[in-house]
Formats: structure tokens, sequence, C-alpha cells
């Protein structure tokens, strides 16, 4: 990744090439043999987590690189209540224009832009007017979520409504009994029925891995979710007692790197809930790095579900151009 360029009318860097994007999980059969035999190393995951934990984060004009970076792969939610149509516009300027004019030409940017809005389907026709032209898609949360204990024909009903509204990706929510119980021939066949509703959208699975117990029911589930075209595999909905991890995402990652190593398919990852730090941000990003290379750093392969998180990285990013950290209510969300 290519630094930020520092300011002082230092010339702005290169852009890179956007690759291309990975064709839609066309999925396999269930596997249930390969399933079972999935297994996790827990005391392996400590050490690999405590690794990371320890190491020192890039400085300057890395670190600032690293944080643009971060914003590219942000998937920017509101998912409240007391969401309101203007609500949801204000979150649309701030995704085609995450960071201010004068920032941006600080840091030799000419544009920048999040990788997607994400909303409720209520927002999703708001959202999909408000990006007009702008190419980032509009993800929609759905199958009753975060719970996800609606009649599946209303699951199936409100993916299909979301689509037909303009939602290019649809974060659907595993029942999680499934997964419990180790009934993974129900969760595959739930999970295909949620992949066909989608059509041309992206299937983005959440797995609500802070209510499965075990790092290994997170993997079989990673896997079965992957076997059943999953196109992204996700941690949580940000509404569980625990969300993302550093421990669960390394089981993920290793489960995405191990099913494109056996059947081809390219499956992205998107960590969401309670990653609110610049700081926790680098961490996944290293991570991603690490374990599944540089490919895996492009918004069609990584998301950050977040809303609190560009906050923190606006205000890091403002102290490597001026020297000095801004009031967080300076940059506050929508």
């Amino acid at each position: 990744m290519s630094a930020v360029a520092k300011p002082k009318n230092a010339a702005p860097p290169a852009a890179a090439a956007a690759p291309a994007a990975p064709p839609l999980n066309a999925g396999t059969p269930l596997d249930l043999a390969r399933v079972r035999t999935v297994r996790v190393n827990q005391p392996a995951v400590a050490r690999r987590v405590a690794v990371l934990n320890a190491s020192r984060s890039v400085k300057k004009a890395y670190q600032a690189a690293w944080l643009v970076k971060a914003i590219q792969c942000m998937d920017l939610t509101t998912l409240s209540g007391d969401d309101t149509p203007g609500r949801v516009r204000r979150l649309c300027a701030k995704a085609r224009q995450p960071l201010g004019a004068e920032l941006l030409s600080a840091l030799g940017l000419p544009s920048l832009q999040v990788g997607a809005v994400c909303v409720y389907h209520e927002m999703v026709a708001e959202a999909v007017q408000a990006l007009q032209g702008s190419g980032i898609p509009v993800a929609v949360v759905s199958t009753g979520f975060p719970a996800g204990l609606t009649p599946m024909e209303t699951k199936l009903r409100e993916i299909e409504l979301s689509v037909a509204a303009g939602a290019q990706e649809v974060d659907i929510v595993i029942s999680r009994r499934h997964a419990l119980t180790h009934d993974w021939a129900a969760l595959y066949e739930e999970l295909v029925s949620f992949k066909k509703a989608c059509g041309p959208a992206h299937l983005k699975a959440i797995l609500a891995t802070g209510e499965l117990q075990t790092l290994e029911n997170v993997a079989r589930a990673s896997w079965v979710a992957m076997m059943a075209g999953a196109d992204f595999i996700k941690t949580s909905t940000g509404k569980e007692g625990v969300n993302a991890t550093l421990d669960v995402s390394l089981v993920m990652v290793r489960a995405i790197r191990d099913f494109q190593a056996e059947t081809g398919q390219v499956v992205g990852y998107k960590p969401a809930g309670g990653i609110s730090s610049a700081k926790g941000a680098l961490q996944y990003l290293a991570l991603m790095k690490e374990e599944l290379g540089p490919r895996w750093l492009q918004p069609d392969l990584f998301r950050f579900g977040a809303s609190s998180l560009l906050t923190d990285i606006e205000r890091q990013l403002e102290h490597y151009v001026t020297g000095h950290y801004s009031a967080a209510h300076r940059h506050a969300m929508p």
C-alpha cells in the first residue's frame, strides 16, 4: 500500500488500478464429512492473537495510508429505531465524502468514498436515491435482523423486496439454533434459499459469533455458509453482547483461506460490532494482509461494519496533518 502523501505541497500518491471484482460465490454441495472434520486449536489461536495485540502500529504517513484504506473498506451504517430519511441522506453524503475537502487536499487525495452504506429495508430506497451516480452500493440487513426469528416465508420476501428496491448487498442473519445443535444440513438449506432470493445481489452471512458458544461452531458455520454460496461471511449484528473479536476473525479468515484452496471460490470477510478505534481497525487490516494477502484489502472482499469508527479515523488523520487532535464532536456522524 502506498503511503499517503505528506502535506506541504507534496505530490499525491499514484492511484493503483482497482482489481477486477471476483464473481459471486457459486457455492458447493454440502460436504458434511468435511464440515465435521473442522477443528480449532484454541491455544494456537490465542498465541496468534497475542502477537497481533503486541505488534507495534505503523506510524506517520504509513499509518495515514492504512487509515485511508480502512475508510475505503467501511460499510457506513445506521441501524437505529429512530432512523429517518433525513439521517440516511446525511449518512449518504458522508459516505460520498467521508473527509473534509481541506483534509483530503492535505493528504494528497483527489477523492475518497466508503465501501457501502448499510441500512434497514425501510431506508433502502432513500439510500439508493441519495447515492445515485456515486457507485457506492447499498447494503441492507435482512431476514429478521438481528434475532432472525421470523418465519422463513417472511425472511425470503424481505430479501426479495430489498433487492427490488435497489439493495446490492444483503446482510442476512442465520438461525443460530442450527449451529448450536449442529444441524448443518438445516443451516445449509436455509442459506441456499437466502442465496436464491438474493438473485444478483451479494449475500453476506452474519453468523452472530458471540452467540455460537465455541470457536469450532464458528469455524463450521463459516464453512457451511461458504458452501451455500455466501459471498461474505460476517461476525456479528452489532447487537450481541460480544461482537467482532480478533480470535473469531482469525478462525473465520482461515476458513476463507482453506475454502479457497479447496474450491477455488473467493469469499469476503466483514467484522462488525465493537470496532470503534483507528488502532483496532489497523489490527484487522494487518490480520487480513498477513492471513489472506493484499487482495483482501479491497472493498469487494473486506468491509468494516461501522458507525462510530469513522470519527476516530478522521481525528487521527487530522492529527497527522496538523499535529493536533480535534474534538470528537467536530466529526459527528449524522
